[in-house]
């Protein structure tokens, strides 16, 4: 299970609100207590992609590195990343799957006209074979 904190959860929706109609992404800094990552941070990061950014995000491995030393600099974790998906649903495509880090949380937002419509998590295997949803609260 993931919870996000009011603060960095009303940030990832600002950000994915302000990108739109492009796709924002960002990452998620908290910790983990027994089963539950907690998000206490979120990291809005330059979506990298140099295509049609409303249908794709990219992150630059230079950002993902500093997002990660943010958070031990903090004392907290990497714990997962956000991306938002501009006018269609919340859902893990098989381009998130095929770029996604095993060991990290996926949070994406559904913006439908500008506004936040709704939010799901995923949690990719190993294999990178298939992502389930991972119970999000926020």
């Amino acid at each position: 299970m993931i919870r996000i904190e009011p603060e960095p959860w009303a940030a990832m929706v600002a950000h994915a609100r302000a990108s739109y109609p492009d796709e924002c992404c960002g990452a998620m800094l908290g910790i983990t207590v027994d089963d539950t990552k907690l998000v206490r941070q979120a990291i809005a990061i330059e979506n990298a992609f140099e295509g049609a950014q409303a249908a794709r995000y990219e992150l630059s491995p230079a950002d993902l590195l500093a997002a990660d030393k943010a958070a031990r600099e903090r004392h907290i974790d990497l714990i997962g990343i956000y991306h938002s998906h501009p006018d269609c649903d919340a859902y893990f495509s098989a381009t998130d799957l095929r770029n996604s880090c095993p060991w990290y949380s996926f949070v994406v937002l559904s913006i439908q006209k500008g506004e936040f419509h709704h939010a799901n998590c995923f949690l990719p295997n190993f294999d990178q074979t298939e992502a389930p949803k991972e119970e999000l609260i926020y």
